[in-house]
């Protein structure tokens, strides 16, 4: 088994698109309008051979509340298989004003940086 894809809703669905597009050099197809659910749009995004992430939004999405202390999904991993490749991207987020947390091994042996994207959700880009 794997994970055959993942989904976002954003209230922002183009800067989104652009944000995985630009940042993880994704590839995205083209908008899904839905004819049945009036406002409901979607991109896919595809990372490498194995990601793959709907992008979703509507009329009417609140806000998440930033605190992390919700249940649900809290973050998602991308591995990109070099600590130099973690480094330059978190140089790059750096510049963006997206770095949360800069590159650095955690106490259970990743080598990590953590950065969100336009939502405020966090992504871990790991080795």
């Amino acid at each position: 088994m794997k994970v055959a894809h993942i989904a976002l809703w954003t209230r922002q669905l183009e800067t989104q698109a652009r944000f995985w597009v630009d940042f993880f050099e994704g590839s995205i197809n083209e908008k899904y309008c839905s004819k049945t659910n009036p406002g409901f749009e979607s991109y896919f995004v595809k990372i490498g051979e194995d990601v793959a992430i709907e992008l979703m939004t509507k009329p009417g999405l609140s806000a998440r509340e930033p605190d992390n202390n919700t249940s649900g999904w809290v973050h998602l991993a991308i591995a990109v298989g070099a600590k130099t490749k973690v480094d330059a991207l978190a140089q790059k987020a750096q510049t963006q004003g997206i770095l949360v947390s800069p590159p650095r091994t955690t106490g259970d042996g990743y080598y990590e940086a953590v950065i969100k994207d336009p939502d405020g959700n966090l992504i871990e880009i790991v080795e």
